[in-house]
């Protein structure tokens, strides 16, 4: 009997993506499949894509000139291209790489095993599809059989898509516009998640206050859905990704602080702190409104840790409008920040503003004063866990050293620790905070509080 064929896959971009390959790898797997150690073992390579930033493009071309090399040393090795950077260049792909065998898109990543048993009797094939299809884009079926790296923590798509018009962001024309899954299919699927022994779950959609508005017609469902999925027995740890600050609603923030399982940790992305900057990047929110909508959460869920995105460089952006920023980003004391130099990208407004594009040393100068405020609120908010005692969530050994082992805090706080009993992945423990970092805290094991739950793991790779 023939061994099965195995597939790798390299994942780029945002949380989005890597739950994307985690459903590819469960519909490979599906499909007969196995899972490869490594690239140079694999049968089947799929690179998933983003392309939200220009380094995107150069990854993604440089790891394609590494494959060309295997590829020519096997012949019979398939490589996949998918995702964003798929949707929007489709051909293009092929012109620049054609060794590569599958380009397909967001909105059909359920065809991709078809497409690689094509491609061998066919030669090479590009299946792009323009606009989603509804009811594949709310069939929950794909998630529930997904490999996942940690397999007693699951992503949780509840939309596609957006239907917002930030001018800088590629996100609509890649993967179309707002569908979001039906409510009681959510349920289900993180019953069927707990009764695999995860215990913690991530919600993802481009803008998750708005889930539900496609459905209702009338108003967004992101707060009883919190409710709910809180609500399952066995899932210990809920948190979101991304809110938007212009549709953070009061039930919304109601519903985390009443729901036991909703961790206490808001991504809030600020992206500047100029009223006219945020104007022309579509924002939809003034800096007055964000401040009020973090107040507001921050008196509703004491001690709340909350990390937000920041925009270096937007076109027009001036030596006083980026001053404003530091002066609010210092103001809210996040406790990390996700700071990007803009891109642009064709197709957005923001990629016509030639004329007002910010130079190069400019934004560098700007990013490293950033970095310097953001670092030291970081700290400052780490400095503040010294002594707590904190519930961590155990990953597993560090990388960098077997004897120290890492974890997530409530808070989504890494922390390193040393462990007095045999622990593994997946168990839950209390751990004392001895020392804090920026980024990371350190401590020493306290108390076991459970077992994992979970029976099984399968190794993704990912970049």
């Amino acid at each position: 009997m023939a061994e099965p064929r195995s597939f790798a896959i390299r994942t780029f971009g945002c949380q989005m993506n890597e739950h994307d390959s985690e459903r590819l790898a469960g519909l490979l797997v599906a499909d007969g499949l196995v899972a490869a150690p490594s690239d140079q073992d694999a049968d089947v390579i799929v690179l998933n894509t983003c392309t939200i930033r220009e380094n995107a493009d150069l990854k993604l071309y440089s790891a394609l000139g590494q494959l060309k090399a295997l590829k020519e040393a096997r012949p019979d090795l398939q490589i996949a291209v998918g995702g964003c950077m798929a949707q929007r260049e489709r051909g293009v792909i092929l012109e620049r790489a054609e060794w590569v065998d599958v380009v397909f898109g967001t909105h059909n990543l359920a065809h991709a095993p078809a497409l690689l048993r094509r491609a061998r009797d066919e030669g090479p094939l590009v299946e792009v599809l323009d606009a989603p299809d509804l009811e594949a884009s709310r069939d929950m079926a794909p998630a529930l059989y997904a490999v996942r790296e940690l397999p007693f923590a699951a992503w949780m798509t509840i939309q596609t898509g957006c239907d917002n018009t930030c001018a800088y962001c590629i996100v609509p024309a890649v993967r179309g516009g707002e569908i979001s899954r039906p409510f009681d299919d959510l349920v289900h699927e993180a019953q069927a998640l707990a009764r695999s022994g995860v215990t913690e779950i991530t919600v993802l959609g481009q803008n998750v206050n708005s889930y539900g508005r496609d459905l209702t017609k009338r108003r967004p469902l992101f707060a009883d859905l919190l409710r709910a999925l809180g609500a399952v027995e066995g899932i210990e740890r809920l948190r979101f990704t991304s809110p938007h600050p212009k549709d953070l609603r009061p039930e919304t923030i109601a519903a985390m602080a009443e729901t036991p399982a909703v961790c206490p940790q808001l991504h809030l992305p600020l992206q500047s702190g100029s009223n006219r900057v945020l104007r022309a990047m579509r924002r939809g929110y003034s800096v007055e409104r964000y401040l009020e909508r973090l107040a507001s959460a921050r008196a509703a869920i004491p001690d709340l840790a909350v990390t937000t995105d920041l925009i270096v460089g937007f076109p027009g952006e001036t030596d006083e409008e980026f001053d404003e920023t530091l002066s609010v980003v210092a103001a809210c004391e996040f406790d990390s920040t996700y700071t990007f130099i803009f891109s642009p990208r064709e197709g957005t407004r923001a990629a016509e503003m030639t004329n007002d594009f910010v130079g190069d040393d400019q934004i560098k100068d700007r990013f490293e004063r950033l970095k310097e405020v953001t670092n030291r609120s970081a700290l400052r908010r780490s400095q503040t866990r010294v002594g707590a005692i904190e519930e961590v969530l155990v990953e597993g050994p560090s990388r960098r050293d077997p004897a120290v082992y890492s974890g997530r805090t409530r808070h989504g706080r890494l922390i390193h620790f040393s462990p007095t009993t045999d622990l593994r992945a997946g168990a839950l423990i209390s751990a004392e905070v001895t020392s804090a970092a920026p980024y990371f805290l350190r401590g020493v094991q306290r108390e076991v509080l459970r077992a994992p739950r979970h029976k099984i793991r399968v190794p993704l790779l990912t970049t």
